[in-house]
């Protein structure tokens, strides 16, 4: 029998773009000068900058096939996989790795977007986003049915983001970024009516919205750490931003965004999926212990079943944890690589990941056909409109 990226269109629900370096300098005004986010060649590295300072190292985000580990990169683009930043190569990696589709994130702007909020310039914030979404349009214009587009928002601005999404949109997105705790960053929390405006504008275009990891403020996650060693204080950074997209999770079930708006679907994105049942079955105790259905009666279902509705979470490197999350949730339950981060299914010489095709026959051998065929096709077929 065929394996199963043979028998399946199999969905990328995670991977994101290293950044070529016109991305902002070819679409962004000249009159903004070095403010504009551009490549330097500092310390023999190429680093994105802004002003004087530096906010992001390629290589850092580029680790596919690398042999090291983190603090550990490549150190230019000369060294870096042309797949991370070339359409072209990009889709030979997915052809080659048995990918049909991958939805695609960005690393400069940050994971929720928060990353251009350092630019301090209102209209030089504005017009980074939507060059970096412009940029998006373009790059994924040689195969649009295979590469999905997420767009990203203005979150500080709420008119602004609306018409950014209605934008985007038009121009072919498949879906929005978010961070899950916009509070954060100065604005009202994931559950306030300040964003009913978005949320309306998500639904009516069919644009699911995603929380990735990372689009928080981990700086105190961070805080005093130092003493424990930069590799094992990454990991513990990881591992717990997976919890952080649980809070928002918790923000969307527990302040009536899901009865509100039932239509919209949420994806935590690099998130892991194990942990999923026993937070679900933790909700629903609390919910139905603190009498929450007195409190709102107007919310008709637990936070279990507004999950089942319209929320999704996504695995990549998950064993044991993960059958349960399968067995209760099938229809809720994404597969992702995250290439070509440093933790994904990018397997190098200094990492133990397996390829992705090999994680899923050795993970996936015991799953029913019809779980199968949701979980690395179907559900995600559905979320974002592939085919």
């Amino acid at each position: 029998m065929a394996d199963l990226f043979d028998r399946y269109r199999v969905i990328d629900v995670d991977t994101h773009l290293t950044e070529p370096p016109g991305v902002w300098t070819d679409r962004v005004s000249s009159k903004w000068g070095d403010l504009v986010p551009h490549i330097e060649r500092r310390d023999d590295e190429d680093a994105w900058v802004v002003g004087d300072k530096v906010i992001f190292k390629p290589g850092a985000v580029s680790m596919a096939g690398f042999d090291g580990t983190v603090p550990d990169h490549p150190a230019t683009y000369a060294d870096i996989p042309n797949a991370c930043f070339e359409a072209d190569a990009r889709l030979k990696h997915m052809d080659d790795n048995g990918i049909y589709a991958q939805v695609l994130y960005p690393n400069v702007g940050g994971f929720g977007s928060q990353t251009f909020l350092r630019l301090e310039e209102p209209e030089l914030m504005l017009e980074c986003v939507s060059a970096y979404n412009d940029f998006l349009t373009d790059w994924t214009s040689p195969a649009p049915e295979r590469f999905v587009a997420v767009t990203a928002l203005p979150f500080w601005d709420i008119e602004a983001a609306v018409k950014e999404l209605e934008r985007a949109a038009a121009n072919g997105h498949r879906a929005v970024l978010f961070p899950s705790q916009p509070h954060d960053f100065g604005q009202p929390s994931l559950g306030d009516h300040h964003w009913d405006r978005l949320w309306a504008a998500a639904q009516d275009a069919g644009l699911p919205v995603s929380f990735h990891i990372g689009g928080q403020d981990l700086s105190g996650l961070s805080k005093d750490r130092a003493k424990i060693g930069p590799k094992a204080n990454f990991a513990r950074i990881s591992s717990l931003s997976f919890m952080e997209n649980a809070k928002g999770i918790a923000e969307l079930l527990f302040s009536g965004v899901c009865h509100r708006f039932p239509n919209l679907d949420f994806v935590s994105v690099e998130s892991g999926a194990g942990w999923i049942p026993s937070l679900l079955e933790a909700f629903d105790w609390q919910w139905r212990n603190g009498g929450v259905s007195k409190e709102h009666p107007e919310w008709d279902l637990l936070p279990s079943e507004y999950f089942r509705r319209q929320v999704y979470a996504c695995f990549w490197f998950e064993r044991e944890a993960l059958a349960t999350a399968i067995d209760q949730y099938p229809d809720n339950i994404l597969y992702e690589t995250d290439f070509p981060h440093p933790t994904s299914m990018s397997p190098g010489p200094a990492t133990p990941a397996l390829p992705p095709r090999q994680y899923a026959e050795s993970l996936l051998a015991g799953v029913a056909e019809e779980s199968l065929g949701k979980i690395l096709h179907d559900n995600a077929a559905r979320v974002y409109g592939v085919q």
